[in-house]
């Protein structure tokens, strides 16, 4: 047996003796939304406008227990869904928490479940529109091999959301592992056996030690579930990440980054932006060498998310009054709390909205039939265009271009 072979199924032992993720199963559809599992949240993120179709090809790449895919299929109707994964008993669980929560039943394009190792993707037929992959790649024996075997399934224009570690968040984390094999001699690859050593040691540790303390603020709440606290501690196989070899997998797909999922975290200004001479050195350096700098001065970072695409991907440009004034508003789907003035957006954030705003809001709430134009809501109405342009990039509504501005 081979080295990658070798790895391959200590990884699908491990997942077949803990299926990841451990979320229960429900008789209803999933709560709440994930913007990153919807086609339209997902390309009005990257593209500044809303996806000219919906019935699209998405591939769950290393599905686990199907939690993400049961979201796949809830936030995307119109999509033809493929699930694959490299263990069994994972996917069995993954088919049945589809099944109860009426996913399924309710779709209307096909639904696929597949066992196989995400290397082989290629072999599955067709184009992907959007490819899922999260927390996979970083567990294969050739991450390399994996990524590139997913570029080649996706779609001219599509996108491919990827989740993996990043290795100065994940420090203790690494530390404890180490010590958890140790301690388990010959009897590694036992993760029974691994998970009973790893809460031993946890709960043996002085109360001031940094991997205790950092266990309990971070991890413990989900970790009291064994799949978890084996997922975490005695995985056979992990690659973490910085930002430079980040992008040596990134170059190495031959994929185009399209940017981070969560932007906040990669803006140098909230680490040094007291100083203005520090700033504007900042400015010399390339994005690469920012990114790395910000992850350097907050090594807080646990996983990279960001997505990656086959140009071409059409980007919209809303600095134009006249292309801004002849688009097609509608309200973004990713809201709780909804209609009120006070309400989470897609990352779960508070928003607090004006008058104004809200008035607008809602007549776009009522605006997919009606496809009425920003300039004919406005008519009415006292929001400026740059109130307008900043509800986009809150991401509170989504445009559609008028048709002779878009080349889509």
């Amino acid at each position: 047996m081979s080295d990658s072979q070798a790895i391959n199924t200590a990884v699908a032992k491990l997942y077949n003796t803990y299926p990841f993720p451990p979320d229960p199963l429900s008789d209803d559809v999933p709560p709440g939304y994930n913007w990153r599992w919807s086609w339209i949240g997902a390309y009005n993120f990257c593209t500044g406008q809303k996806p000219s179709r919906q019935n699209i090809r998405i591939l769950d790449a290393g599905c686990g227990t199907g939690s993400a895919t049961d979201y796949l299929i809830h936030l995307n109707p119109d999509a033809e869904i493929v699930a694959i994964d490299l263990s069994e008993k994972a996917l069995e669980v993954a088919r049945e928490r589809c099944r109860r929560s009426g996913v399924i039943a309710n779709h209307k394009k096909p639904v696929e479940f597949h066992n196989l190792k995400l290397e082989d993707a290629t072999q599955l037929p067709g184009e992907f529109d959007l490819i899922n992959c999260v927390g996979v790649l970083h567990h294969l024996p050739d991450p390399v091999k994996g990524i590139q075997a997913l570029a080649k399934k996706l779609a001219p224009g599509g996108l491919l959301h990827i989740f993996v570690y990043a290795e100065l968040g994940r420090w203790e984390i690494r530390l404890m592992q180490k010590a958890i094999a140790l301690l388990q001699g010959d009897k590694q690859g036992d993760y029974r056996d691994g998970v009973k050593v790893g809460r031993q040691i946890f709960d043996s540790l002085p109360e001031d030690n940094r991997l205790l303390k950092q266990e309990k603020e971070r991890w413990s709440f989900e970790n009291h579930r064994d799949e978890s606290f084996a997922d975490m501690y005695v995985h056979p196989q992990e690659i973490d990440y910085n930002i430079d070899t980040l992008f040596e997998l990134i170059d190495a797909s031959g994929l185009e980054f399209v940017g981070f999922s969560n932007p906040d975290y990669w803006q140098l200004e909230r680490l040094i932006g007291k100083s203005p001479e520090l700033m504007e050195r900042a400015k010399q350096l390339s994005d690469r060498a920012l990114y790395r700098s910000i992850e350097l001065l907050d090594p807080t970072l646990t996983h990279y998310e960001f997505f990656l695409t086959r140009p071409p991907l059409p980007k919209a440009n809303w600095s134009d009054d006249r292309v801004l004034l002849r688009a097609i508003p509608e309200r973004h789907s990713c809201m709780q709390g909804w209609p009120s003035r006070s309400f989470f957006d897609y990352e779960y954030r508070m928003v607090n909205l004006s008058e104004a705003e809200f008035e607008f809001i809602s007549a776009c709430d009522k605006n997919i039939e009606n496809q009425r134009t920003v300039e004919e809501i406005l008519a009415d109405r006292s929001l400026d265009l740059e109130e307008v342009r900043s509800l986009q990039q809150r991401q509170l509504i989504l445009l559609t271009p008028a048709k002779s501005s878009t080349k889509e």
